[in-house]
């Protein structure tokens, strides 16, 4: 794995079909589109490339927009949740279906994280009799983890129902979220009677012998043609994680303040160099820039600095200037921001 990817997660790229559901749901519950790519720097035309990709940072900024704009409420994650279907995941949802049993389509899922819907990684542990399907949310800010696990525990109840027309038993089900109403469709989603609700994370346990249940669809020949595409593809995007990656790295390092001539003396490039290297993985500098320069804004006005202190340590001219970048990212003023979001812990996005 790239360097970049390791030190900074949030350059990972991901499909676009993830974040184009999640528009689409958006739109049904009456938003524009324009308001939940607001500071995504995502084209809305993007969203119809089935070869879109973004980076996890600019999800996870759709992602809040969305959870913003819904009012989120109990139940939402869940809805969206099940507009997920196999064919949406491109190669890796043909990949998964073609597997021979659930435990090969689990570990095809799982390998490939970053082609699947999820926010959170998973991991799957085998132990006597029982099987685990931990999540780890911890990687997301608190006010997105509701609706983020709420939306990925359906898109995976959704997709393997449509995968083996039939649900896959569970024995229990621990959620990290407390308990609603609302979650009983939790349990009809997950084919157990009750939930253990406000737990220290979430797990899925059932029979170990139901991961050698054989799939409707499945052909070892076309699981290894389909797998194989999946690896190319994760290559490719990791060879172009590079520069972007180290890109944001060098921003983060120096608070924003560079100029694009002294990023690529640092990456021993020519200046003509890294450009081309940013086009050919879909970017420029200065949106790199801009974003790196927004997400260490929100990292101070939560911190609780001043407006003032804030566009004094991100180089701008005046307050007046800062405050309109600020708004044209995020829709509104920073002192709004600083009051809604002080003294939360952020995450680097």
């Amino acid at each position: 794995m790239d360097d970049a990817t390791i030190t900074n997660p949030s350059a990972r790229l991901r499909s676009i079909a993830g974040a184009a559901l999640l528009v689409e749901f958006a739109e049904s519950r009456g938003l524009a589109a324009s308001a939940i790519l607001r500071g995504t720097a995502i084209p809305e035309d993007l969203l119809r490339d089935p070869h879109g990709e973004i980076t996890y940072a600019q999800e996870l900024t759709l992602l809040r927009n969305l959870v913003e704009g819904v009012d989120d409420e109990p139940g939402l994650g869940l809805m969206a949740g099940l507009m997920c279907h196999p064919p949406s995941l491109g190669v890796l949802g043909f990949a998964v279906m073609s597997s021979p049993t659930v435990r090969h389509a689990a570990e095809v899922a799982l390998r490939y994280g970053d082609m699947w819907f999820t926010f959170a990684p998973h991991r799957l542990e085998e132990q006597g009799d029982l099987f685990r399907v931990v999540r780890d949310d911890t990687v997301l800010p608190p006010e997105l983890r509701r609706f983020a696990l709420e939306r990925d525990v359906a898109a995976i109840s959704t997709i393997q129902q449509d995968i083996m027309q039939m649900r896959l038993p569970m024995l229990a089900v621990q959620v990290t979220v407390g308990a609603h109403p609302i979650y009983e469709m939790f349990a009809t989603l997950l084919g157990v009677e009750t939930i253990e609700f406000d737990s220290r994370r979430t797990v899925l346990t059932g029979k170990r012998a139901t991961l050698d249940l054989p799939l409707p669809s499945g052909n070892i020949a076309t699981a290894r043609f389909y797998e194989q595409q999946c690896v190319d593809l994760i290559q490719r995007r990791r060879s172009r994680d590079g520069v972007s990656g180290r890109v944001r790295e060098l921003l983060i390092r120096r608070g924003g303040i560079a100029d694009q001539a002294h990023v690529a003396a640092d990456l021993d490039l020519s200046v003509r160099t890294l450009r081309r290297r940013l086009a050919d993985e879909g970017t420029t500098y200065r949106e790199l820039s801009s974003e790196t320069i927004g997400m260490l804004a929100e990292e101070l006005l939560t911190a609780g600095l001043t407006v003032e202190h804030v566009a004094g340590r991100l180089g701008y001219s005046s307050t007046s200037a800062f405050t309109a970048a600020f708004r044209a990212w995020k829709g509104q003023s920073p002192g709004h921001f600083a009051r809604r979001h002080r003294g939360r812990v952020t995450d680097r996005v």
